[in-house]
């Protein structure tokens, strides 16, 4: 699902693009490893940084382990008025960045 080549571009788009790759899985995952320079927000603490994401004036790629909870923050931050895309698991903006 994540693998395809629009997800691809659009990863790579909004790399250029300067965003912030936000991952949203808990601290235990997250320790296992992540994007190098991701930002780390469990994603039910997302409603409450909103404005510190909003504040970022950056477009987000919202990572987890498979893709489900990414989309949820990447849904709730769109609805919020921020440009977000769910980047699906980690792995797949990590081979992007150094």
């Amino acid at each position: 699902m994540f693998s395809n080549k629009e997800t691809t571009k659009k990863i790579e788009e909004y790399l250029q693009k300067g965003a912030i790759v936000l991952d949203v899985r808990t601290l235990p995952e997250w320790n296992e490893g992540h994007v190098k320079g991701s930002e780390h927000m469990v994603l039910n603490t997302i409603p409450e940084k909103l404005e510190l994401l909003k504040g970022f004036k950056k477009p987000i790629i919202a990572v987890c382990k498979s893709g489900g909870r990414s989309q949820s923050a990447a849904d709730f931050l769109s609805q919020n008025g921020l440009d977000v895309i769910n980047g699906g698991p980690w792995q797949n903006v990590a081979t992007y960045v150094d």
